[in-house]
């Protein structure tokens, strides 16, 4: 009896065979080429899904100085997903200059991503800063912010409105960097500025 008729006769088992062996040998160069397996950035034990009440939480940038503390009276993290949920957070964005105040703030919600580089405030957002030497307490209201805390900046396509002593300035979309003390306003705006004291 010939190979070929035997073949024929156990077709079937014979596909069987063929198809196994062509998945063995696609397995074998997808292992071979495929990408290396993303490294896992996380160090320490694998965190499980929680949730936390009044959580306080500290972020720290590479120098080792914070740069930004949260709060929340309800905190929620997800299993399988390292990103954190708050209801109600309060934040402070330290101001990393002597003598100048941090930014306090305020949110309906808000996420944090899973390194903590980013931070969503969702709904209304207040902010403000104390006054200090000669500049006035300033009060930032808007909506919506993306911010980003290890770099000090922030931004939203929300209205925005900024009072600071007696200048007002609102606008539709806002970019702010806190370090340099920068505010653009992208659209519709609109300004007042007292006079200056002689």
């Amino acid at each position: 009896m010939s190979l070929r008729l035997w073949l024929r006769d156990r077709r079937l088992p014979a596909a069987t065979i063929a198809i196994a062996l062509a998945a063995g040998v696609a397995q074998i160069l997808l292992w071979w080429f495929g990408p290396a397996p993303r490294t896992n950035d996380f160090v320490g034990p694998p965190r499980s899904g929680y949730t936390l009440t009044d959580a306080r939480m500290t972020e720290f940038n590479a120098e080792g100085q914070p740069s930004f503390h949260l709060q929340s009276p309800h905190l929620e993290r997800r299993e399988g997903d390292d990103s954190l949920y708050l209801n109600s957070p309060t934040f402070q964005l330290p101001a990393n200059q002597a003598g100048v105040p941090d930014w306090q703030g305020k949110s309906l919600y808000g996420w944090v991503n899973k390194s903590g580089t980013e931070l969503k405030l969702q709904g209304p957002v207040d902010m403000h800063r104390a006054a200090f030497r000669d500049a006035p307490a300033a009060q930032i209201r808007t909506a919506d912010i993306t911010a980003w805390p290890k770099q000090n900046r922030l931004e939203t396509a929300a209205a925005a409105r900024m009072v600071q002593g007696g200048t007002r300035i609102s606008g539709i979309g806002m970019r702010a960097d806190l370090n340099d003390k920068h505010l653009e306003l992208l659209d519709d705006v609109h300004a007042t500025f007292p006079p200056r004291k002689r």
